[in-house]
């Protein structure tokens, strides 16, 4: 078969396809975007209609991915870690409903927050919603565990989730494709009690979850992703996913002869897990993350043969590398902060030049200087940066959407004014019933919608609000009157500061449409205008 060097995003993504999925539902967010951005770009996947249109969040995303499960058809959902919590209320229950057509969810970490406000691991979502899981260590695994993750979901009837991280996603190797299978024939479910989660339908559901735990236990063992490398000697790790490949790289370079008890599947192989441990005087577990299954693993005892994170033994944060796994092993002396090779000087992220958000910011800087209360709530995105010299610009980021709702709690407060900043993009992921809200309270705050027409900071995807942002708000209850729209360009700057300050000295809720595209995008448009 076809082999190609390619991303573990990409590796996915074509797993996918050669499964037959009929649908890819997704919110863009880094490192799990080229999964869906493959599929888009794909010439088979247009070709048999595939859809891969980016979705409003990752709930709405989760939900159509669900629908399509329940026409019968194969569907895939993608998010990064954070974009699980959005989608937690629809995927949680999704466990009761159980799926018809198979459902996959690939969900992205990213340890050590390369691009992301906190470094949470999916995994605790598998054993919180009681579903298999598939953690595949290297690129050809990624394909392959997607492909069996639709197979199992299928048989077992359950949404099946695999969970990859930044440097799987991002690194690239060689892939073998193996012979594609048929999309599934529109076939929606006919059982509906099964998918009506009234408290007596889902209290029987939840029970057939429980007592399906024993089977899904039993794939475990009956795993390939599921191993033993044999060693010798008293000393043993079992090593998740990813951090294999960290384990294995050490033992090469260290000619070390130790078992690695390989784990790529949950719910954790009992029977294996038991057999390793009573054969070791100690036991090394090394997981990529939280440290989910050392937790498990030692019990509340705290069993003296098991070293992880726990107990420093490998650090407690950040990304797992051979090096702590070699300290760990006793074989390479503790060096402390690793270092670098040599010093670089440092180079925050910044604004690009020409960026719309930075004629933004000076305009929102000079109108807040006619006030003694300057407190800016943003979001998640590019404008994010206007935290950093020379803006200095705003006060919180938190999570999408919360600049919103925190400048209502703010007003709330008594604080004024309350100023929001967020992207067009997070407006219509998650800002807008924020804005309900603070028509439903008649409270004084002013939000700007900073539109650059793309959700830029993951590289330029569609933006679902385009074109309809003034409708939006209309729609959402905010007087037309209130609704105003500024370019932000240095020739307008006291045109600018002149409306800012004109509605947040309005008794009420007040919206800006910052309107001005993308530099970055409006450069690929060029470009591809001039090619085409």
């Amino acid at each position: 078969m076809k082999k190609q060097l390619v991303l573990g995003a990409e590796a996915i993504a074509m797993g996918a396809l050669d499964e037959g999925i009929s649908g890819v539902f997704a919110y863009p967010g880094t490192p799990s975007t080229e999964i869906t951005e493959y599929i888009q770009n794909d010439a088979y996947a247009q070709k048999a209609k595939i859809h891969s249109r980016w979705s409003v969040n990752e709930k709405t995303a989760f939900e159509s991915a669900l629908g399509m499960s329940y026409a019968g058809k194969r569907s895939m959902v993608c998010m990064k870690h954070v974009g699980l919590n959005v989608a937690a209320d629809a995927f949680m229950n999704s466990s009761i409903t159980g799926i018809h057509g198979g459902l996959v969810l690939v969900v992205a970490d990213d340890p050590s927050m390369h691009s992301s406000q906190n470094e949470q691991d999916s995994r605790v979502y598998g054993k919180f919603s009681f579903l298999p899981l598939f953690e595949p260590s290297n690129q050809q695994e990624a394909y392959n565990c997607v492909r069996d993750a639709f197979k199992l979901s299928e048989e077992v009837k359950l949404p099946v989730i695999v969970r990859i991280t930044t440097r799987l996603a991002h690194s690239r190797a060689i892939v073998e494709r193996m012979e594609a299978v048929a999309q599934n024939e529109l076939n929606p479910e006919t059982d509906k009690k099964k998918w009506i989660l009234l408290p007596a339908i889902a209290r029987n559901s939840y029970a057939a979850l429980l007592e399906m735990q024993k089977d899904l236990v039993n794939y475990s063992e009956a795993s390939p992703y599921n191993r033993l490398v044999e060693g010798s000697g008293t000393k043993g790790v079992i090593a998740f996913g990813l951090a294999f490949n960290y384990v294995m790289e050490t033992l090469r370079e260290y000619d070390l002869d130790i078992p690695v008890l390989k784990i790529s599947q949950y719910p954790l192989p009992e029977k294996m897990i038991k057999e390793f441990f009573n054969k070791y005087d100690s036991i090394l577990v090394a997981e990529e993350g939280y440290p989910v299954y050392e937790e498990l693993l030692r019990g509340y005892l705290d069993n003296p043969k098991i070293a992880g994170r726990l107990d420093n033994a490998l650090p407690r944060k950040g990304e797992l590398t051979p090096d702590a796994i070699a300290e760990a092993l006793g074989v390479k002396e503790a060096t402390g902060e690793q270092q670098d090779a040599f010093s670089v000087p440092g180079r925050p992220p910044r604004l690009c030049d020409g960026c719309g958000h930075r004629d933004l910011y000076e305009a929102l800087n000079k109108t807040l200087l006619n006030y003694s209360q300057q407190h800016v709530f943003s979001d998640i995105g590019c404008y994010t940066l206007g935290a950093l010299p020379p803006f200095n610009a705003i006060n919180t980021c938190v999570n999408m959407g919360a600049s919103i709702t925190m400048a209502v709690g703010a007003a709330q407060a008594g604080l004024n004014p309350a100023v929001a900043v967020i992207g067009d993009s997070t407006f219509t992921h998650s800002g807008i019933t924020g804005l309900l809200d603070a028509v439903n309270f008649g409270l004084p705050i002013t939000v700007i919608i900073s539109d650059n027409d793309t959700t830029a900071m993951t590289g330029g995807q569609d933006s679902s609000g385009s074109g309809s942002l003034y409708d939006i708000c209309v729609g959402v209850g905010v007087s037309k009157d209130h609704i105003k729209t500024i370019v932000p360009l240095k020739r307008n700057l006291e045109e600018n500061i002149h409306v800012l300050k004109e509605e947040m000295d309005y008794n009420g809720v007040s919206v800006i449409l910052a309107s001005r595209e993308c530099v970055q995008t409006l450069k690929r448009n060029r470009r591809r205008s001039k090619n085409a």
